[in-house]
């Protein structure tokens, strides 16, 4: 299974994303990592240029709703069918509650949200998603 991760927009928490990196990887993942600062038509792209099966976003700053609002609409553009798309990590400045979260978040195009939600937590559930779509 292919995976695009990263961390969207102007967030710049390499440590959290190198380490998502190193998880997918331990769990057999082939991994396209693009880094920190990434937009999300820079994930779209790789998405398609790689055949990935899921797209990974992480946010640890708060602000990934800004950066995030488009993806139906990218979505909508190109033949994403079969994408796995899912969002982790801190997604609010202050906080928030996980199900409004979920919520806000699904309503953009996202498949799975984790909002504060443990890596390999969040991990096993995309795994688990993964073998019901198969």
């Amino acid at each position: 299974m292919r995976v695009v991760t990263g961390v969207v927009g102007n967030d710049i928490h390499v440590v959290a994303n190198r380490l998502i990196e190193i998880s997918l990887k331990e769990r057999g993942f082939e991994v396209f990592n693009l880094g920190v600062n990434t937009y999300l038509e820079e994930f779209i792209d790789a998405v398609i240029e790689t055949d990935a099966d899921v797209l990974l976003i992480s946010s640890l700053n708060g602000e990934a709703e800004g950066w995030s609002r488009d993806l139906l609409f990218l979505k909508s553009r190109f033949d994403l069918d079969g994408v796995l798309f899912a969002i982790g990590g801190n997604l609010s400045v202050g906080e928030a509650n996980a199900k409004e979260m979920t919520q806000k978040y699904r309503a953009y195009g996202y498949d799975l949200v984790f909002h504060q939600i443990d890596l390999n937590e969040g991990l096993d559930i995309i795994e688990n998603t993964l073998k019901e779509q198969n």
